[in-house]
């Protein structure tokens, strides 16, 4: 059976899952959704999702929402990227967790401020002080990796791919690879995974479409 989900392109937490599904050799299938236009306030999509946030997953009689319940559903299900022992799954969740409070949530929301907004709404106060929170991330997850080759465990799992979503994205909310060597020899390492793909190849929607 066919998993769906429903996506598109700009939405760095999907790009994250279908990643996963990828890398775990799922059959899936991307579902665009319509974001800017308001495709996920729809009452059709509410019903799916009440949250009206993407993505969500549906596999079968499952449906799930939020890319880290959907994540770790991937490796339980396909018994890959979640890590070879209790205690390196445990390390997995703490790096999840910690993208999700501390990383992903703030690259996207400065990311959107930067470049979905109209430049005079753009809150310049905030932005930066966003950018200044998200520098003290990105040292705390290069001198992580300046020790290992993955985030958690001896393999690629799903917490290099929650951590890394939003970091292939081009447009600027203030992550320059040059600054972060560990970081950015880590990107390398996951793209060169087979199977890999920019997300606006993986996923239908790209900020062109709306030019």
């Amino acid at each position: 059976m066919t998993a769906k989900l429903y996506c598109f392109g700009e939405s760095g937490n999907a790009y994250k899952c279908a990643l996963a599904l990828t890398f775990a050799d799922m059959d899936w299938e991307p579902i665009y959704v319509d974001f800017f236009n308001g495709g996920a306030r729809t009452p059709e999509f509410r019903a799916i999702n009440e949250m009206g946030e993407v993505p969500v997953l549906l596999d079968g009689e499952t449906t799930l929402t939020q890319s880290g319940v959907i994540l770790d559903y991937i490796s339980s299900k396909t018994g890959k990227l979640g890590g070879k022992s209790a205690a390196e799954r445990r390390e997995v969740l703490r790096w999840l967790f910690w993208d999700n409070h501390k990383f992903s949530t703030m690259i996207g929301n400065t990311r959107f401020l930067m470049n979905f907004l109209p430049a005079d709404k753009r809150p310049e106060a905030v932005i930066t002080f966003q950018q200044g929170r998200l520098k003290a991330a990105y040292a705390v997850l290069n001198d992580h990796l300046t020790q290992r080759t993955w985030v958690a465990g001896e393999a690629m799992t799903i917490a290099d791919l929650s951590c890394a979503g939003y970091l292939y994205y081009p447009e600027p909310f203030g992550f320059n690879r040059a600054d972060w060597p560990a970081i950015a020899a880590w990107l390398d390492r996951i793209a060169a995974t087979p199977g890999w793909k920019h997300p606006y190849d993986l996923m239908p929607g790209n900020p062109s479409d709306r030019a």
